[in-house]
């Protein structure tokens, strides 16, 4: 998975956009890949700059499990921060990327 800080959730008119665009799959589970392997691509970034410059490029690079993750970080309002329970510390040493690499997201 390439490397993104940032995560722009559409807005509905636009997932609804990108689903009719899906249309020519007739298959319903490549359509549900196609559609969102363009979600992706328009909601991952890096630096200001999107990840993926079409669909087929996120799908090309993204493994089911790692979409899985994305979609669900965008249903919940995008981000990658994870919010702390009230009470916990705060490591300053924590490496979250490094983590969530050796995570396997």
């Amino acid at each position: 998975m390439r490397d993104m800080d940032e995560l722009r959730p559409p807005k509905l008119g636009r997932l609804l956009a990108l689903w009719r665009e899906s249309r020519a799959a007739e298959d319903p589970l490549e359509r549900v890949l196609v559609c969102n392997g363009r979600i992706l691509s328009e909601c991952c970034f890096f630096q200001g700059e999107r990840v993926y410059g079409d669909g087929a490029e996120a799908l090309a690079d993204l493994t089911g499990r790692q979409m899985e993750a994305l979609l669900l970080r965008l249903a919940e309002g995008g981000g990658f921060e994870r919010r702390r329970p009230r009470g916990e510390t705060v490591n300053p040493e924590f490496d979250a990327a490094r983590f969530e690499a050796l995570r396997g997201e």
